[in-house]
């Protein structure tokens, strides 16, 4: 029997996270050259993400660094991870893709999400406020009648040159967003491969709520996560490290910082809840050897029915990063 692996998409997000000794400008720049790698060892698609005034995180205007990578590039795919459409006039967004699918065409992605800025002070800066979450529903619909050419709300004005064009939606979830995929006919976007219970039972209502649309005939499910495949199993969570401390720093300081080197971290003294913090966000991401990450893919694949798996993975070496990268692309038998 062949393995599941054998009939999945793969592809990457990155969310240009700034290193120690490297500002936010040359994360952007860190993203593009990614992305050229991840092309040549054969990826479906390649996505980057949106935060605002995140330290830590560089990528905060998606569609212009979308078109970086698009020019950057010559035939993978190419979108968002997403665009947090609370944030933005869904007639702009339409707009935006509209010039990208016309420079770049067959070849843009239109990921949204449903996430608002994650304070007050950043929310009022962006002109919006938790409640405008809550009308996703109703801005993925305006925005998908822009393109469409269906929307009636604004006679005589047309989204130019979105119109038309076929763009490619995709709605991110992490649980109850899909039942807005589901009722809008889109492919869902839903992680991360740690929250596995959770994971399998939006992706069963998806599954059994999926309306069929223009867009998407079936039901169509990405599930996200981090991947580290090395020589060995602790050269693989040694890659899980800098995000891993990161994330612990965040929660119990405020503030998200650089990623650090492994071996800075694990020389650090830190508190009981920091150690707490960071043993947990180490435990349950796919790595390993080839070996091991396989055997971790098919059962991850199995349960969940993806039809595709976006890797998300961060940390502070980024040549350690690329030879994940290849030898995932071994195990999945990606072209070179």
């Amino acid at each position: 029997m062949s393995s599941p692996i054998a009939s999945t998409r793969f592809s990457f997000l990155d969310r240009s996270r700034t290193r120690e000794g490297h500002d936010g400008p040359q994360a952007l720049r860190d993203t593009v050259a990614l992305a050229r790698e991840v092309e040549s060892l054969g990826y479906h698609r390649f996505w980057v993400s949106e935060h605002h005034s995140v330290p830590g995180v560089a990528g905060s205007a998606p569609t212009v660094l979308a078109a970086a990578v698009a020019a950057a590039t010559s035939a993978i795919r190419v979108g968002t991870g997403g665009v947090m459409l609370p944030n933005h006039q869904p007639l702009v967004v339409a707009e935006q893709f509209g010039v990208l699918a016309s420079l770049f065409p067959g070849r843009i992605d239109m990921g949204l999400g449903r996430s608002v800025g994650f304070t007050d002070g950043v929310r009022r800066a962006l002109g919006h406020g938790k409640e405008d979450a809550e009308d996703f529903p109703g801005r993925l619909a305006e925005l998908l009648g822009w393109i469409d050419g269906t929307q009636q709300a604004h006679p005589q004005v047309h989204a130019r040159p979105a119109e038309g064009l076929r763009i490619p939606a995709y709605v991110l979830a992490i649980g109850e967003g899909a039942a807005v995929a589901a009722a809008a006919g889109l492919p869902l976007v839903i992680g991360d491969l740690r929250g596995r219970e959770k994971v399998l039972r939006a992706i069963e209502v998806y599954r059994r709520d999926f309306r069929p649309s223009a867009r998407a005939e079936r039901p169509e499910v990405i599930v996200s996560g981090t991947v580290a495949v090395a020589g060995s199993a602790e050269a693989a969570r040694r890659l899980l490290v800098p995000e891993a401390w990161a994330m612990a720093y965040a929660r119990t300081h405020g503030s998200f910082p650089p990623l650090a080197p492994a071996e800075e971290i694990e020389r650090r003294t830190m508190t009981a809840k920091e150690r707490e913090l960071y043993e947990r966000g180490l435990d349950g991401h796919v790595h390993g050897t080839e070996e091991q990450v396989t055997e971790q893919l098919e059962r991850a694949i199995e349960e969940t029915g993806a039809d595709e798996v976006l890797v998300t993975t961060s940390t502070y070496d980024r040549e350690a990063l690329v030879d994940s990268l290849r030898r995932l692309a071994g195990i999945a038998g990606l072209r070179r």
